[in-house]
């Protein structure tokens, strides 16, 4: 499980925890390692060799992290055997990432993904480095581009606006004035300046673009009748405003329209798939939140349209102390307050913060469920359901060989652990379950947490509201 790992310790203590240590420390709900129970023999309770040798031991190998790990040991009896728990808080995010100090930062960090304990990348150390240094890489000089490759008159426009709000900005040369407004670093133009104001960015970072593919089936894989992979496929360049602007075609292009009648005044209104400007903010948000860093350089957008949902991929996982459940909520920290900048004032973008509840907004106003927020080791991804939520929640689907005999609202009159919920829809991998179900009706306000305080919470339930 993502927050819980089991050791024997019957025979002794395990030598090498470290790699638990540094994964567990590294998420926010920390984590338990419970000594006593064999895995290998259906979790049969074994029972552990000496309570006070293994607490000391496990002590031990806390102290040789860093920052060390502070374990909270508990020691209950179980099937007439002797069982140790160690409760490993969360190391604050300023901290990380917590790795074993005898391989160093990089070869001894991890990151828990499902059971495993998985080595982290150069990329998911770097992230933690930046937040802490405040390093923000739209900042950055491109090193190959000059002033003669920014399109003048974009660069002109946006100062002559930028010195209306501040008039003292009239006051400096125009060295400085490049220098203090981010579009150049040392006289040499920033990333900021290169994506929002270039003359082609993608000369110099060619995967800094969009790639949008529309696939016949619900994964990517799936064929057309005629064999085809994709019903449309579109690389997407130039500069931000540029890309944001051939995105929308692309999805217009592409998604089905609806012709809605009034029955009392006959008006005709025709409904895209899913709301235009739904699609436009989660764009934005992905051209302009996405990571930068040299570590993503090669890596573009994505926009992956299949016949159930709208996927829109953006490098880099939420940034900073940011999470899923606070999206729309609490004020973000941005990774790219520069480019964030420029782009408000060339696109048109609030840069308020206004853009999640905008999506969940126009999709409530469609009938359809939220949008769902993946926050995955490498990127970040928005997806929207074409299947009007009381429609989705109407249908049947097999479980446990039967039909369902009630909607998963129904089911959650009774409070129901993540583990119950994915075993109602017969699926195996319960955060898809959450993801796929539960979070849309989370967001839609027609399911609520037991425990609103702690999201994250292994004994957290979930159950129908009145509204």
């Amino acid at each position: 499980m993502q927050t819980v790992e089991v050791k024997a310790a019957n025979k002794g203590c395990p030598e090498k925890l470290r790699d638990t240590l540094s994964s567990f420390s590294n998420q926010d709900a920390g984590g338990t390692i419970v000594f006593g129970l064999d895995e290998n023999a259906g979790f049969e309770p074994i029972g552990i060799y000496d309570a006070q040798d293994l607490q000391k031991h496990v002590t031990e190998q806390c102290n040789q992290m860093m920052p060390p790990v502070r374990a909270v040991f508990t020691l209950a009896e179980y099937h007439d055997v002797l069982l140790c728990s160690a409760e490993i808080p969360s190391v604050d995010l300023s901290e990380r990432p917590c790795y074993y100090a005898g391989a160093g930062r990089l070869q001894g960090s991890y990151v828990r993904v499902g059971e495993a304990d998985l080595h982290m990348t150069d990329y998911e150390v770097y992230c933690y480095e930046a937040f802490r240094q405040h390093l923000h890489d739209d900042e950055r000089p491109v090193e190959r581009a000059t002033e003669a490759m920014l399109d003048k008159n974009l660069v002109d426009e946006y100062i002559r606006n930028r010195q209306k709000d501040r008039p003292g900005f009239s006051k400096l040369n125009p060295d400085q004035t490049y220098e203090m407004l981010n579009i150049t670093r040392n006289g040499v133009p920033t990333m900021a300046a290169v994506m929002n104001m270039g003359i082609y960015p993608q000369g110099y970072f060619p995967q800094l673009g969009i790639t949008a593919i529309v696939v016949p089936g619900r994964e990517i894989g799936d064929v057309a009748e005629d064999h085809a992979r994709f019903l449309d496929n579109k690389r997407i360049e130039g500069t931000i405003y540029t890309m944001v602007t051939e995105a929308m075609q692309f999805c217009l292009r592409n998604m089905k329209v609806r012709t809605i009648i009034d029955p009392s005044t006959g008006a005709r209104t025709d409904r895209t798939e899913y709301p235009p400007d739904a699609i436009r903010e989660a764009v934005l948000n992905a051209l302009i939140h996405r990571d930068y860093s040299l570590y993503t350089e090669g890596t573009p957008v994505q926009i992956d349209f299949f016949t159930d949902r709208l996927e829109i991929h953006s490098p880099g996982s939420l940034y900073g102390r940011m999470t899923v459940e606070q999206l729309g909520i609490a004020k973000m920290d941005l990774r790219n307050p520069a480019l964030a900048v420029m782009a408000e004032a060339i696109t048109g973008s609030e840069n308020r913060y206004s853009g999640i509840p905008t999506m969940r907004r126009e999709l409530a106003a469609y009938g359809l469920p939220a949008p769902v927020f993946d926050n995955r080791r490498n990127e970040f991804v928005v997806t929207f359901y074409n299947t009007p939520l009381r429609e989705q929640q109407a249908q049947e689907r097999p479980w446990n060989g039967a039909t369902r005999p009630m909607s998963l609202l129904e089911f959650c009159k009774t409070p129901r652990s993540r583990q119950e919920i994915a075993a109602y829809y017969g699926v195996k991998t319960v955060p898809y379950a959450m993801r796929r179900y539960v979070q849309p009706m989370l967001e839609s306000g027609v399911l609520a947490m037991v425990d609103p305080a702690h999201p994250t919470s292994k004994k957290q339930k979930y159950y129908t509201t009145n509204q």
